[in-house]
């Protein structure tokens, strides 16, 4: 039993630990996880750690040649793609009508927020791990484990969602309808019967191009973003020369309630610029590249989304807009087949580069995840010639191609703004946590002051949030929740001292801006169907369960095992 085990359960990366080198010493294992589970909970990572040690174990380095000009131009083109060109039509015909322009705003400013968050973290912690790396310095292993397992999660769903509305602009292009391009499987699920074997193969080109080199998806992506942003110019000049105020006469058709449910799910629309982040590794002079990268991408893309928006709703009435394909469709409607043309490659082109955005950042995820022995080690290497992760990209870009065989966008959204949200909300918590919290600094009663005030901030986010899904009388419930989370903020801000000021460049208006950026990504979690929640949950009980069987004692083992000195490979000056 004990041999079969070894050679036919565990992989061979797995019995070489401690924990699984026979049966017997894992059962001693799983005898001690509540121990070692404890020991993930509270332990908490170094920058110098995150920077130095787990870099070294990836063996060659990645090259830094990225400027924040390539940074902006990630970030347009990780974030600029399917939210926009697929799920603004569904949005403004059965959940917001043409009040979507302000869920854009809504879900605009909450993703601005958690980009502040994220500049500051990714200048004094320039690693490839991106959140991950973040929350293991600030709130632990435990934790940053299960927002990594979900920004996995995030990756896979967002390639799939991406690749299989490419493939519906693509069927606009010959006037046929998406489902023409796919194929039927009477014996599957109707959500799951339409399979897309086109999606299948653009992220196929995509894999083969992010493991070429970074520089050159980089180079790529800038003209591509270039060619977007004229299209995209394009659209809204032609599309006004169209518009009839006359659509928008009934702007808020479904009420307060559509404005924030469609935000919620639109806030998918935003979901790449944390991509953006994960290439600090690789980025010439960070303190300089990055919060103008972060910051400048999303506010040309908050305009950009907001503009189109509005003339999408101009164009037609609200309630006649395609929900596959709505700008092509739109200036069909219009009288402009012509026009239906150049939107359509517009569409493609910009979905293209989401799909490149968001396979660089998804590699370097779990790249720096293999680094810290949480998942299998051979996916933190970076391939000697081409400096970039090769087994992760296409680990990733694999599952992501098999979602998009198979599940349908309207599934994905959901679930992918979910697992965007519940992040972010961590990330602004591991913020407030960075900035007054030290060990060894911090006195026990001011860590108490953290926590409780922390604790009633989140509480009264979600109490928020919760009033607002069961549609609780407002004077009653926000009259209560709101002035909470104000006085909890208050009382951090006056009562809790400041441990740490930032290296470089810091968020402003601290404890306010991470406060109120956790405020509004929790309610709009309060927005989203439940049922994907269900499926949120299935996920993170997955993900807890090969946490406690596998993980943890992975983690526990190379911890008490001794390190060699890293060697690393020094990339040669005419390289760099």
């Amino acid at each position: 039993m004990s041999k079969f085990y070894i050679k036919c359960v565990l992989p061979h990366i797995l019995y070489q630990m401690e924990s699984f080198k026979s049966l017997a010493n894992y059962r001693s294992a799983i005898a001690k996880t509540p121990q070692r589970l404890w020991t993930g909970i509270k332990s908490r990572s170094l920058d110098s750690h995150e920077i130095n040690e787990l870099t070294a174990r990836s063996g060659s380095v990645m090259k830094k040649n990225l400027t924040w000009w390539d940074l902006i131009c990630f970030g347009i083109g990780s974030v600029i793609g399917a939210g926009i060109f697929v799920l603004t039509g569904l949005q403004a015909r059965n959940v917001a009508g043409p009040a979507i322009i302000l869920s854009f705003v809504v879900s605009g400013i909450s993703a601005l927020l958690s980009v502040l968050c994220y500049t500051e973290f990714a200048i004094d912690i320039p690693v490839a791990g991106g959140s991950f790396a973040y929350l293991r310095v600030e709130l632990g292993e435990f934790v940053a484990y299960i927002a990594a397992g979900n920004i996995i999660l995030e990756y896979i769903i967002s390639t799939a969602a991406v690749a299989r509305a490419w493939t519906s602009y693509f069927a606009t292009l010959f006037n046929y309808e998406p489902n023409n391009f796919r194929i039927h499987v009477d014996s599957l699920p109707e959500d799951l019967s339409y399979l897309d074997p086109i999606a299948v193969a653009i992220i196929a080109i995509i894999c083969v191009l992010v493991v070429y080199s970074t520089k050159t998806s980089s180079t790529i992506n800038i003209v591509a973003s270039v060619i977007h942003v004229a299209s995209i110019i394009f659209m809204i000049i032609a599309g006004l020369t169209k518009a009839d105020l006359s659509n928008i006469a009934n702007f808020a058709p479904f009420g307060v309630q559509g404005i924030f449910n469609s935000s919620a799910v639109l806030f998918f629309a935003y979901v790449g610029f944390d991509a953006v982040s994960t290439l600090a590794e690789e980025t010439k002079n960070p303190a300089k590249d990055i919060p103008i990268g972060l910051v400048g991408a999303m506010t040309i893309t908050i305009v950009v989304y907001c503009a189109l928006s509005a003339t999408l709703c101009l164009m037609q009435p609200y309630d006649t807009i395609d929900v596959n394909a709505p700008f092509s469709i739109a200036f069909q409607h219009a009288g402009m087949k012509w026009a239906k043309i150049i939107v359509a490659l517009g569409a493609l082109k910009g979905m293209t580069t989401v799909l490149m955005g968001s396979a660089v950042g998804q590699a370097r995820y779990l790249t720096h995840m293999a680094r810290t022995n949480l998942v299998p080690s051979f996916l933190a290497k970076v391939h000697p010639k081409y400096g970039t992760p090769m087994n992760a990209s296409i680990t990733m870009l694999g599952l992501g191609s098999v979602v998009a065989l198979f599940t349908g966008i309207h599934i994905l959204a959901d679930l992918l703004s979910i697992s965007a949200l519940f992040i972010f909300m961590l990330v602004a918590v591991g913020l407030l946590v960075r900035r007054y919290y030290v060990t060894g600094q911090t006195s026990k009663l001011d860590r108490n002051k953290l926590v409780g005030s922390l604790v009633m901030i989140i509480a009264s986010s979600v109490a928020t949030s919760f009033c607002y899904a069961q549609e609780v009388q407002p004077a009653i419930c926000y009259g209560v929740t709101l002035p909470f989370w104000f006085l909890s903020t208050l009382y951090m801000q006056v009562f809790v001292p400041k441990a740490r000021t930032p290296k470089v460049w810091g968020v402003p208006f601290v404890p306010w801006l991470p406060s109120l950026s956790i405020f509004l990504n929790i309610f709009l979690l309060g927005s989203i169907d439940p049922k994907s929640f269900v499926r949120f949950s299935i996920w993170t009980g997955i993900l807890l369960l090969y946490y406690c069987l596998v993980g943890v004692h992975v983690a526990h083992d190379h911890a008490n095992k001794p390190q060699p000195e890293p060697m690393i490979e020094r990339v040669p000056s005419e390289q760099v």
